[in-house]
């Protein structure tokens, strides 16, 4: 099972934090730090796989980690887990944030933040790798996208549609006093919408 997934960058900067198991949040800063640090000392000619139980307080935890030029990106993983299936599934990852920002950067990560979470949701819920299939992954963002972009159309003009509604009320007069009880309320003038 996954217990988390992290991306930060070469100066200890988080910039995808995933836990799938409930952590304190200092527990879950304090994982980070010592994960960071136990990642960048490492020699890049050494094998990705670590050893962690102590962070995780169990001994058949292990992290496993790819470093993409200025990111790191580690899965806290335990030891049901394929080392290199999730070496896989992590290039699966990058891959496929490739093909959605092309060309995928820092900056990315930081400004689509829910996109990133929705790509990786599609890739693994709960700790458990629920797809590896690229294409369906891109897919699914880019309905995905397709769906925000209609629902921001539909709430942009929402103001001229009611202003057009507005319009084509056909009242014999248009009210100047609304009555309701003890509340009493003054129309302004619509002329200016008419």
């Amino acid at each position: 099972m996954i217990n988390a997934v992290l991306v930060f960058n070469n100066h200890g900067k988080p910039r995808l934090v995933r836990f799938y198991q409930h952590l304190a949040e200092e527990v879950q800063q304090q994982l980070i730090r010592e994960t960071f640090h136990l990642v960048l000392k490492r020699d890049e000619h050494i094998c990705n796989f670590l050893e962690c139980g102590s962070l995780f307080g169990g001994a058949d935890y292990k992290l496993i980690y790819r470093h993409y030029a200025t990111l790191y990106f580690v899965f806290c993983v335990d030891s049901s887990e394929s080392e290199l299936g999730i070496l896989d599934l992590i290039q699966v990852f990058v891959e496929t944030l490739d093909k959605c920002f092309e060309n995928v950067c820092e900056l990315d990560l930081i400004f689509h933040m829910d996109k990133v979470h929705y790509i990786l949701q599609e890739m693994v819920i709960g700790g458990m790798v629920l797809e590896t299939n690229m294409n369906e992954i891109v897919a699914q963002a880019e309905a995905q996208n397709k769906l925000e972009k209609a629902e921001q159309g539909g709430l942009s003009a929402a103001p001229s549609r009611a202003v057009s509604a507005v319009k084509n009320i056909n009242l014999p007069e248009i009210p100047r006093n609304i009555n309701i009880g003890d509340i009493n309320i003054k129309v302004p003038s619509l002329s200016q919408f008419m």
